[in-house]
């Protein structure tokens, strides 16, 4: 018995000696990390999940129903990762958005997928922010000498009040890559009726929290690669719309902007199948499907026209250009039927038929869902004329439930990826 167990052991260790020097994958010229470490992050990264209380306070507010029940069923975990848990900014309900803070508290929660929003600098260096020109909102930089460099500076009158919050603009490619590493991040909001710096400055919305904002570390796009490569999660970086005239200052082209996004995973030697590349700009997703096919295969497109009339025919069209991944908000998906249940839109099901895979965004990013919820879910919070269903907070476990079983999107966007995290687990998605 002693010496089968030993050829076995010997067999073993072989078996994995032989992975560790040689399972190294090549795909049509991207070369990927060692296969064992891969596995090894995996392994990590699922024994690290740590949901909180809040996606167990969600279920408890729900009204008593079969959903509620099964969701009370997987309260002891085990809880993973899963893809379908898509961090959008990180985890931005009560952390700094794209920092490396909000980042890493995605990951932790369970998200399988987290988002760098790419914008550049004034030297076109990429870096993760909302937009192109936030800077006075998301990060500390009206209180910082390099205030006057914004395209629009704080101005003040002689007794010192700020005159000019609401006009105020701070923007990426105002400053060096160099010089927006010295920023820190903070919550997303500004007082456009502030006079002073700090009134403007202190605007978090009542349903977030400053708790965690204390430090904000910004990143680089390259240096969010390497951290969410280091945490075991996969990658959706957004080209932003630029706020500037294109091409910037005479030589910067969309084209090299939309090249150098994706160019930094291939440097970093990130396999295509880890990368979701998404823009609201059509021509953005068109120019990877032509330059780069094998990223472009998860390219995602996000829908920002907003018109659920779109027809079969017109996303038809989409797919055979060589989109293959669509994005609108979640009231576009959803919609309340005569017996006032929530049920997949005809845009959501035009779009099935096309052949596109959905994902969808926000969760958790518009308040209490007692209050109504607010955009994104004017579809059945009564803000459109139909009928108001949306009741009470633990209701995103309702509407995540018809988006993932009828709509069967195959990633949803959180602001607090622990809800989403929760309901894959329950429901064993990937």
């Amino acid at each position: 018995m002693m010496k089968i167990l030993l050829t076995r052991l010997t067999l073993y260790i072989s078996l994995c000696a032989s992975a560790l020097l040689t399972a190294q994958t090549v795909n049509a010229g991207y070369e990927t990390q060692p296969y064992w470490q891969n596995v090894f992050q995996k392994f990590k990264k699922q024994g690290q999940v740590q949901l909180g209380p809040r996606p167990f306070f969600l279920v408890e507010d729900m009204q008593e129903s079969p959903l509620k029940n099964r969701l009370r069923r997987c309260e002891k975990g085990p809880f993973k990762t899963s893809k379908f848990s898509i961090g959008h900014r990180g985890a931005p309900m009560q952390f700094p958005e794209h920092t490396k803070e909000s980042y890493t508290a995605a990951a932790k929660m369970g998200a399988g997928i987290v988002e760098c929003d790419v914008t550049f600098t004034k030297d076109r260096e990429l870096v993760c922010r909302h937009s192109q020109c936030d800077l006075h909102t998301t990060t500390n930089i009206l209180a910082t000498p390099l205030a006057q460099q914004c395209s629009v500076a704080p101005e003040f009158d002689t007794e010192g009040k700020l005159v000019n919050a609401a006009d105020i603009k701070c923007c990426t490619s105002d400053i060096t890559v160099a010089e927006f590493k010295t920023l820190e991040g903070k919550m997303d909001a500004g007082n456009p009726a502030a006079t002073s710096i700090e009134d403007y400055m202190a605007a978090t919305a009542n349903w977030r929290t400053d708790l965690y904002s204390a430090k904000g570390t910004l990143l680089t796009h390259v240096e969010s690669i390497e951290l969410l490569n280091d945490l075991g999660v996969d990658f959706t970086p957004e080209l932003k719309s630029p706020s500037v005239v294109m091409p910037f200052e005479g030589d910067y082209s969309q084209e090299n902007y939309a090249n150098q996004m994706i160019e930094e995973y291939r440097e970093a030697g990130i396999h295509p199948k880890r990368v979701w590349p998404q823009s609201f700009n059509k021509s953005d997703v068109l120019h990877w499907v032509n330059e780069y096919p094998i990223f472009a295969r998860q390219a995602v497109y996000l829908d920002g026209v907003y018109d659920m009339s779109i027809d079969i025919a017109t996303m038809q069209q989409w797919k055979d250009d060589g989109i293959r991944v669509l994005a609108p908000p979640m009231w576009m998906l959803l919609e309340v039927n005569a017996q006032g249940q929530i049920e997949p839109s005809q845009y959501a099901l035009n779009a099935k038929q096309a052949g596109l895979k959905l994902i969808t965004w926000t969760l958790e990013r518009s308040g209490l869902l007692k209050d109504n919820g607010g955009w994104y879910y004017q579809t059945l919070n009564g803000l459109t004329g139909n009928e108001d269903v949306i009741e009470q907070d633990g209701d995103v476990f309702e509407v995540l439930h018809v988006l993932a079983k009828e709509v069967g999107v195959i990633g949803v966007f959180s602001d607090w990826p622990a809800t989403t995290s929760y309901y894959a687990n329950c429901m064993n998605l990937k």
